[in-house]
């Protein structure tokens, strides 16, 4: 076809519709001839919209208009099936989408999720809800739009703001050694070695939900992490790897932990090596919610803010250990931490080190018990953990 110049064209077709305006066609990679989303009001500005197309092809920008019309949640549902994730991932992952981007884009197709939208959103998120979760609802979003775009589903992702995924989560408070013993006391004898080694393991609860009598060394005084079990939302346990390789791991306790943990295995462990270290009262494994409300009871007769969760027993015992002369590397490998700077590639803890950090630990709650039973009016408004005199 022969354009308004005498020209033949090479690229598309352009035809004059009876309104007088003028429609422009093109050849997709596919060989698909598609129509352009709109008319032109000459063929000169038709011409122009082709050529642009056709740069667009050569360069490899060129997307299907039609594949954007698949609907964010459809697509989103076969995203997250497709993933390899943890179950507490996929769990997390539904709780986001259905409480937090669904309600605004599941309806949409995948090319009507625009950055203006986005934006919007995200202030309406931040207006009503927590920043934290904010955040990860965005790098959730942020991923899937991600994938749209390796799918050529979409040219570009419509999450740009920057910095929306980062968390800055608060410092989270740390307890005394006194607030520690209390809190064991508080919570009862079943759970209070779970106390312990929450702060002075330091153990994670799903890492504790897996501890078994063959992890427990009682004449090295040690336990050894191999697995975490942790507990989904329907209440059932997700046995699987600990939450990093770092996680697997030896841990030696300092000495005055070792009549707490002969005792419990006595008292309450199941039978056998692989029976649980740590069981409800019928014999089972324990539940969140059982464990939850004695934390809450104990945490409220201890005086600890509500937001002291069980993991901050962990900064507790890393605060202690820092304080009592543990380099950083000695910490991260007492607790399972791996780290991207975690670069401390050039520095060892190996399990010598280790017993001896447990040593230092011992030697700094011993000290504190001392000076609380010597001061016993501080117990209530001390702040510090241990102080070398």
């Amino acid at each position: 076809m022969a354009n308004d110049r005498g020209r033949r064209r090479r690229f598309g077709a352009i035809r004059k519709l009876p309104s007088g305006r003028y429609q422009a066609r093109y050849p997709g990679p596919d060989g698909v001839m598609r129509p352009a989303p709109y008319t032109f009001d000459t063929s000169n500005d038709a011409d122009d919209w082709l050529a642009e197309k056709q740069t667009e092809i050569r360069r490899g920008d060129w997307t299907d208009p039609d594949a954007g019309g698949v609907s964010f949640q459809a697509y989103a549902d076969t995203w997250l099936k497709e993933r390899e994730l943890s179950v507490l991932t996929v769990d997390l992952y539904r709780r986001l989408l259905d409480k937090h981007l669904l309600p605004t884009f599941g309806e949409d197709d995948l090319d009507e999720i625009t950055a203006p939208r986005v934006r919007s959103w995200r202030t309406d998120q931040l207006a009503t809800g927590s920043k934290v979760v904010t955040a990860k609802a965005y790098r959730l979003l942020k991923g899937i739009m991600e994938t749209a775009v390796d799918d050529e589903l979409i040219r570009r992702n419509p999450c740009r703001i920057k910095g929306a995924g980062a968390e800055k989560a608060a410092e989270r408070p740390t307890a005394t050694v006194a607030q520690v013993d209390a809190l064991a006391e508080a919570v009862g004898m079943r759970w209070r070695l779970m106390v312990y080694l929450g702060a002075y393991g330091p153990t994670r609860p799903e890492e504790l939900a897996g501890l078994r009598r063959r992890d427990v060394d009682l004449d090295a005084l040690k336990i050894t992490v191999r697995v975490a079990e942790p507990e989904r939302v329907n209440g059932r346990r997700a046995p699987g790897e600990t939450k990093s390789d770092a996680g697997m791991r030896t841990i030696y306790l300092p000495a005055f932990l070792e009549r707490e943990l002969r005792w419990h295995l006595e008292s309450y462990a199941a039978e056998g090596p692989e029976g649980l270290v740590f069981v409800g009262e019928r014999g089972a494994a324990f539940r969140r919610s059982t464990f939850g409300r004695q934390w809450r009871k104990a945490r409220t007769a201890v005086g600890l803010p509500e937001n002291f969760r069980f993991y901050d027993l962990r900064h507790t015992g890393h605060t202690l250990s820092t304080r009592s002369g543990a380099t950083l590397k000695d910490t991260m490998v007492r607790a399972g931490q791996s780290s991207e700077k975690a670069a401390m590639i050039y520095q060892h803890s190996e399990g010598e080190r280790q017993q001896e950090v447990a040593g230092m630990l011992d030697r700094s709650v011993r000290r504190a018990r001392a000076a609380v039973a010597r001061k016993p009016d501080d117990q209530a408004s001390g702040t510090d953990l241990a102080r070398d005199d």
